[in-house]
Order: C-alpha cells, then structure tokens, then sequence
C-alpha cells in the first residue's frame, strides 16, 4: 500500500511531504484505537533483538535518526513504527528558520535525498515542553541531538551545546554532540582535534557533576581521512564519552544517477549512496579502536541485509532516515523481522 501512497506523496516538495504526513499521522493516530491498530501492524518484538547499549536497554536496535522529529512533536506517533528509540533534534538554544527553501531533495533514481536544512528547529526549551507532555514518557528512549545557533561563533559553540544538555538532561535518555552537519557554516571545523576536545571535555565535566551522568556520543561526518577518524578514536578515549554514531551525510556526489541538476544542489546526501562509506567508517573504528567504544551506524539502512552489514562492520544500533522515506512505515519491522530469520 505505501507503493501507492509514496506515489502521491513524492509529488509534493518534499518538505510539504513531510509535513503533510507528520500532520495527519497526529490527527489519525488520536483517534481512539488507531495506536493499537499501529503497533499490531507494525510492531515486532523478540527477546534475542533487545540489546544493552551504554548501559541502556533497547527493544530492538533500530532507531529513527535525528532529523525526522526535529522539536520532539511526534515521539508518540512514530514509537507505534516499531523504532527501538527516537533521537529528536538537532535542537539549538534559540530557535532558528534555518536555511532558505528550497532545502530538500529527493534523487529517486539514488533512492536518496540531499538537504541543507540548516538546523531549523523552534529552539530546545520548546522541545523540553513537548517531551515532558509525553504521557507514558518511560515507554520511550529518547536521544538529544543538539547544535550551535548559527549565528554563534564557534569560538563560543561550547556555551550553546551546554545550555542544550542542561534544558534536555532530565528529559532525554542519550545525548549526541552534531559537529558533522555540512548545512552549518563553519560547523565542520569543530571536527578538528583540538575544539572538538575542548567542546567534549567541557560538556563531560558537567555530565559528571550529575548524579546520573548521561551517556554523550559523538556525530561524525563520512568525509573524514583516516588520519581524523584516528584522531576521532582518540579525542572518544580521551573524553571518555560513550560513543560514535556514523555517519551524518555526506557532500560527495561521485556516481549518482539522479538529475545532474539536483545533484548540484549544496547540502548533504543520504539514503543508498552513504551505505557504502558509511559502513567503512563503521568498520575502521571499530577495528582500530578494537571495539573500545559503542558505535550507532545510520547510513543507506532499508533492508535487513544493508542492517546485519553494519552490525557485522561493528555497529551495536542502528538509526534510519531516508529508508523510512522509500521503504514507509514497515521498514522496521521489516528489518528485525529479517534479523531474527
């Protein structure tokens, strides 16, 4: 049925698209009934898909990225798709209109999408209020992906992801540091060693002040050499954070099909054509680090063959995006079903 649906939806800009299904997925799923009709649908649960992960328990290894639910609006409607978690955000302290739209862009011959969104987002303390309106908020786990406000110097970014991880610390189970987005600019130099260390290392001093630290994982680019992956194993070790999620998308564009005018639009690609570097990346630091550290692997996931690779690469999670955009609302149960089999 989505087959049909995806023909109508990719009709439209694909940010309408998006807010035309979040929309109605919000209007539907309150009427009464309609959630258990969801999770009978497109739940699947088994004992041997449920992990412990920096000392959090999953249901199952396969999360939503972040970017799909940027101010935390429909965590209840997407937990009946069967994610076993959400990551919201990038949340930033003030809320911004990011880039101008156009900003999205879907390469259906890449089955992939480009976006240079630019951390639109109505600002962290908006997010807080719509996770503490969550009605059974234990049934969710929750990440927190937080940015700079673009119009912060990155001389002074450390200050804006420390007043994203005080207003979200209560509120969410995870927290992941977004330094890899290419649509920020400037963003990606805080990638380097040393602001990355200083940013990390502040951000843990105040983790460590709590009574009940949060695990903080880093974002990473696909664009990195191997002498920065190097450094990224390091400044992880040093930091003593919990982890890596990779990739973020990626500004390379070697062998697309798509449209040559599409693939010219500026931004990051995701979806089919990162599942390639994205497992390598996975695969490099988990080997080189031999396996010191939890690794979330999020790039070209659609299947539960594209899933068991990155696992095998050394992935202990899994988030999906763009595969829940050309796959729809089944392609997580499709997935652990295809794991347990």
């Amino acid at each position: 049925m989505y087959k049909q649906i995806k023909q109508v939806l990719f009709q439209l800009q694909p940010e309408d698209a998006h807010h035309f299904v979040t929309r109605n997925l919000k209007n539907y799923a309150a009427f009464p009934g309609v959630g258990k009709l969801l999770d009978k649908f497109y739940q699947f649960n088994h004992p041997k898909l449920e992990r412990e992960v920096f000392g959090i328990k999953f249901k199952n290894p396969i999360g939503l990225a972040a970017g799909f639910d940027k101010n935390a609006e429909f965590i209840e409607e997407l937990n009946h798709f069967g994610f076993g978690f959400i990551e919201i955000g990038t949340v930033t302290p003030k809320p911004q209109p990011g880039n101008d739209i156009p900003r999205m862009f879907r390469l259906v011959d890449d089955e992939a999408i480009i976006n240079r969104m630019g951390f639109n987002n109505k600002g962290v303390d908006f997010a807080v209020e719509k996770i503490k309106e969550l009605k059974n908020r234990k049934n969710y786990i929750i990440g927190g992906n937080i940015g700079k406000n673009k119009i912060t110097p990155n001389e002074d970014a450390v200050d804006d992801y420390i007043k994203c991880f005080n207003a979200l610390f209560d509120y969410v189970d995870y927290f992941v540091v977004n330094v890899s987005s290419p649509n920020t600019p400037g963003l990606r130099d805080l990638q380097e060693k040393e602001p990355l260390l200083y940013i990390l290392n502040y951000l843990q001093q105040y983790n460590q002040q709590k009574e009940s630290p949060k695990p903080i994982l880093l974002k990473i680019a696909p664009d990195l050499a191997d002498s920065q992956l190097d450094d990224i194993i390091d400044i992880v070790q040093e930091s003593k954070i919990a982890g890596v999620i990779a990739t973020n998308t990626t500004i390379e564009r070697e062998g697309l099909k798509s449209d040559p005018t599409l693939v010219k639009e500026t931004g990051g690609v995701s979806g089919k054509p990162l599942k390639k570097r994205s497992t390598e990346v996975i695969k490099y630091l988990s080997e080189k680090s031999n396996k010191a550290f939890p690794i979330i692997g999020v790039g070209g996931i659609q299947t539960a063959e594209d899933a068991k690779e990155k696992l095998e690469a050394g992935a202990s999670l899994l988030q999906v995006y763009t595969g829940f955009i050309y796959e729809g609302p089944i392609v997580v149960k499709n997935i652990c079903k295809g794991l347990i089999d």
